[in-house]
């Protein structure tokens, strides 16, 4: 028969608890024990900083001065009467391109017909009058050698004539202003051009005195670009100008759209001292009209090219305490920074010089996790129809 303790339980039970609960004390003393005295496990460093970079490259960089400037029309002309008078026809329509010589409006002819019959008549009447006197002069002067007129009566004769022929000379003279106003009542284009806007309906009174005119014609093929330089370019300009017609292209006043390529024409004969300028003039064909007068637009001259200079992205160019440097990816993806001086730049380039070699990896993005003796991990170059699909298909899948 088993025995019992005092509280009822069998001694072989208790014995096996007791067991049990030694167990896990013990095991408990383990790993505190452990945990204060084993070593602890070393953290994992942190991964190199990701970062792109591009090659340092030796190529003939263009070199460009850049000026505010306007487009302007190569030449324009205010269309207006000479005459005053009615307007009876407008035969153009706004915005066509017109020739030299094409008619453009009629004024009312009848006043200035008139006034040519009257001119025309009163020299037809002073002609017959010059015909008689010269008549009477033959006479006198046969008579005057018979001695059957006085000398007076032939000299007073004689300057009747000319007095008719000096009134004949005023009729001529009043005919031909008359033609010359009933000439004017047809407007024609003085120019060949784009007429703007009209400024006059048929049946108002035009006036030769009217500021404004009846349209504007203007000659855009070719048109000009007037734009101004720092004085200090006039040795470069004048150097480019003696080696022939320097490049000049001109984009849209932020830079950003590129609208035609034309030739620098002249420069001006003075510098402006108030602003320290010089204008510069130059044309383009302006065939696809993208150059309109009054548009304006950033002139980009061409003056020289530097021939085999290093190259590196601008944005790979950085600014320190101690100035502009680069980081340069060595061999064993490390990175230093290297002081270098920077000259022209063009598109997203930028002429660089220093202690730097053609074929030095320089870092293009990711510099705020930088510092020199950084180990670094490069980005590959995506090319661009690749990254513009990845693009596509991440917005496709945040929608």
């Amino acid at each position: 028969m088993q025995k019992l303790d005092e509280f009822g339980t069998p001694f072989f039970n208790r014995r096996r608890l007791m067991i049990a609960g030694g167990s896990v004390a013990a095991l408990i003393v383990v790993a505190v024990v452990g945990r204060g005295f084993l070593p602890a496990a070393k953290p994992a460093p942190p991964p190199a900083p990701r970062v792109s970079a591009d090659k340092i490259v030796k190529q003939d960089v263009p070199v460009y001065r850049y000026g505010l400037g306007t487009v302007r029309a190569l030449n324009s002309v205010v269309l207006k009467s000479r005459v005053d008078g009615t307007l009876d026809k407008v035969m153009f329509t706004e915005g066509d391109e017109v020739k030299a010589g094409d008619v453009l409006a009629q004024l009312d002819p009848r006043p200035f017909q008139a006034a040519l019959n009257a001119a025309s008549a009163k020299r037809a009447q002073d002609d017959v009058q010059l015909t008689r006197a010269r008549a009477d002069l033959a006479r006198t002067e046969a008579l005057a050698q018979s001695q059957f007129s006085s000398r007076q009566s032939l000299e007073t004769q004689q300057a009747l004539v000319a007095q008719l022929q000096a009134t004949l000379k005023a009729d001529d003279a009043q005919v031909e202003s008359a033609r010359l106003q009933l000439l004017y009542t047809t407007l024609t284009a003085p120019i060949s051009g784009r007429i703007g806007l009209r400024q006059v309906d048929a049946g108002n009174m035009v006036r030769a005195t009217d500021a404004a005119g009846m349209a504007i014609i203007s000659q855009i093929h070719p048109i000009t670009v007037t734009f101004s330089l720092p004085a200090s370019e006039l040795p470069a300009l004048n150097k480019a100008l003696a080696l022939g017609k320097p490049k000049v292209s001109a984009y849209s006043s932020d830079d950003t759209q590129k609208l035609a390529d034309g030739e620098l024409l002249t420069i001006d004969s003075a510098v402006d001292t108030g602003s320290g300028t010089i204008k510069a003039k130059a044309v383009f064909t302006n065939a696809d009209n993208s150059l309109w007068p009054g548009q304006s637009v950033s002139a980009h001259v061409l003056i020289r090219t530097a021939v085999g200079v290093l190259t590196i992205p601008t944005k790979a160019v950085q600014r320190g305490p101690k100035g502009l440097f680069v980081y340069i990816v060595q061999p064993n993806n490390t990175v230093t920074a290297q002081a270098v001086e920077t000259g022209e730049s063009f598109d997203d380039l930028i002429t660089i010089s220093g202690k730097i070699a053609e074929g030095d990896l320089v870092v293009t993005d990711g510099h705020s996790r930088l510092q020199p003796g950084a180990r670094v991990a490069l980005l590959e170059k995506q090319p661009a129809g690749e990254a513009d699909e990845r693009k596509t298909d991440s917005a496709k899948t945040e929608r």
